[in-house]
């Protein structure tokens, strides 16, 4: 089966649950269920991950987004279009199946660096300036 050998499996179920707001994967008879704020705020962009350690910036404020469509890119990865405008990330096999394995301990990482910085699911105080300061690479 593709994906089986050495690299990352692949989801043979993909389901976008928009009442329940999950995003479900399933992996022969495993079978995980993303939240849109979880899947949101663990974004691969550039925007927020950096082009480097200690660039992150931390997604706030992302509780009630929501996921409006999902776009296969290539063979390897989706594109999700989140509620807030942002659809810059790309979640490769291997990101998507590491969230999804590793998610109580990714989850409580970003609620503690939450609350170390004051910072909170319900309000966006991120600023806007900063926004796009990313793809003007030459």
């Amino acid at each position: 089966m593709a994906g089986m050998e050495k690299d990352t499996p692949i989801p043979d179920v993909i389901r976008l649950h928009q009442k329940s707001r999950v995003l479900e994967l399933g992996y022969g008879d495993s079978s995980f269920r993303l939240d849109f704020e979880y899947l949101r705020v663990f974004t691969p962009s550039a925007e927020a991950r950096g082009h480097g350690p200690g660039q992150e910036v931390l997604q706030v404020g992302k509780r009630n987004v929501d996921l409006l469509a999902i776009e296969p890119v290539g063979t390897y990865a989706l594109k999700l279009v989140f509620s807030d405008g942002h659809d810059s990330g790309l979640y490769t096999w291997d990101m998507l199946h590491n969230l999804a394995v590793h998610h109580d301990e990714l989850w409580q990482e970003y609620l503690r660096l939450l609350e170390l910085q004051g910072a909170s699911r319900d309000i966006d105080s991120t600023p806007r300036a900063v926004a796009s300061s990313c793809g003007h690479h030459h």
